[in-house]
């Protein structure tokens, strides 16, 4: 038995921050009822990446909205209403992300959804939060990376601020609402009263940045200065960064510069003694490291390192990460099906309770293909 079932959650939000986190409570167990508007469904349907459409939707839409129902009701119809009332009395959580004032013009913010059930989790994410002079501009994820800071951490010294290459900021307030529907259901078995859970993707980017950000805030407010040379952390001193070999690329994370020295035979570092010149000298001793590498291979290096319980890896692409039985033995992969008997691949759940690996075969559903089964 997964541990929410018996959970149902009522999905009325969109693209990938809220419907990530409806997502993630389906896989562990719950049943989730995906509410679209008529027709046209969720604008995720046709919000392609590399033109990848699988059975007339995007593939972005099946990988964040597999296993869940899915219904379709115009919400600002009047004879939506009962049907709505129906549904939330019987729910036990409700998910949006519209942006503020929507869900008031609708009767389905907290308090019009509480009267119905007073015993519901209801959990929102907005852009910027639902106060202040930031509370209506456009919550998209490129958006707020650039507001936050987070761009000027990544890339090297002379590069233009660069944004990270997922969808960071969607994906974190997903896993915090997620964080937050799970308080409030344990919550709720004390208390017998439902929640109002709100996150927003600008507090959430903020928050994954709490180590660089408290530095930030405790040191003067010195401003993060990334490395001109192989930048992985605007924070941390060489080697830590990314290496051209021979043949390909070899990753370094923290080792002392002197032993690194010694270990692949590059002289030149083993006058880097003292430790404050790891980071004082950061640049220049990367270069140093960055021509060094350049005259061996990877697995060259990696055998001499690996030896020596230094820290550091192979820098892989897909094509090459799916070939190594480290991979293979996650079983990340799984095969999903729609009731057409459209089949795609995707990635399972991470999460592992009890020695169970969670997945499910139930692909995301088609625009209204469950309105029999809950619209009278």
């Amino acid at each position: 038995m997964k541990p929410l079932e018996g959970i149902t959650v009522l999905d009325f939000s969109q693209f990938l921050s809220a419907p990530s986190a409806a997502l993630r409570l389906a896989d562990m167990g719950a049943h989730v009822i995906k509410v679209e508007k008529p027709e046209t469904g969720d604008i995720c349907r046709t919000l392609y990446i590399s033109n990848c459409m699988i059975d007339g939707d995007s593939s972005l839409f099946h990988a964040i909205n597999r296993n869940k129902d899915g219904i379709t009701l115009d919400l600002k119809a009047e004879k939506s209403k009962s049907i709505l009332a129906d549904l939330i009395s019987q729910s036990d959580v409700t998910l949006f992300n519209f942006r503020p004032g929507v869900t008031e013009k609708l009767g389905l913010d907290y308090d019009s959804v509480k009267k119905i059930n007073p015993r519901i989790i209801y959990g929102e994410i907005s852009g910027y939060g639902c106060k202040g002079p930031w509370k209506q501009k456009p919550g998209q994820d490129l958006l707020v990376q650039s507001l936050s800071g987070l761009p000027f951490l990544n890339g090297n010294r002379n590069d233009a601020p660069m944004p990270f290459g997922l969808s960071v900021a969607d994906m974190f307030a997903g896993q915090h609402l997620v964080q937050g529907v799970l308080s409030a259901l344990i919550k709720r078995e004390h208390s017998n009263e439902g929640s109002l859970i709100q996150v927003s993707l600008l507090e959430s980017i903020l928050d994954i940045q709490f180590e660089v950000f408290t530095t930030y805030l405790n040191d003067g407010y010195e401003e993060p200065v990334r490395s001109a040379v192989n930048n992985a952390n605007a924070y941390i001193g060489a080697p830590y960064g990314i290496y051209e070999t021979a043949d390909s690329y070899l990753a370094l994370a923290m080792v002392p510069i002197p032993y690194l020295g010694e270990l692949i035979g590059c002289k030149a570092l083993l006058q880097y003694t003292d430790p404050s010149s790891w980071s004082d000298q950061r640049d220049e001793i990367k270069t140093i490291l960055k021509d060094f590498l350049k005259t061996n291979t990877t697995s060259h290096w990696l055998s001499i390192l690996e030896r020596a319980d230094i820290w550091c890896a192979d820098v892989l692409n897909w094509d090459e990460l799916m070939q190594l039985d480290g991979f293979k033995e996650l079983e990340m992969i799984q095969k999903i099906t729609r009731k057409n008997g459209t089949e795609l691949y995707t990635t399972r759940c991470p999460i592992t309770i009890d020695r169970q690996r969670y997945t499910n075969k139930k692909a995301a559903p088609a625009i209204g293909q469950d309105n029999e089964l809950y619209i009278h």
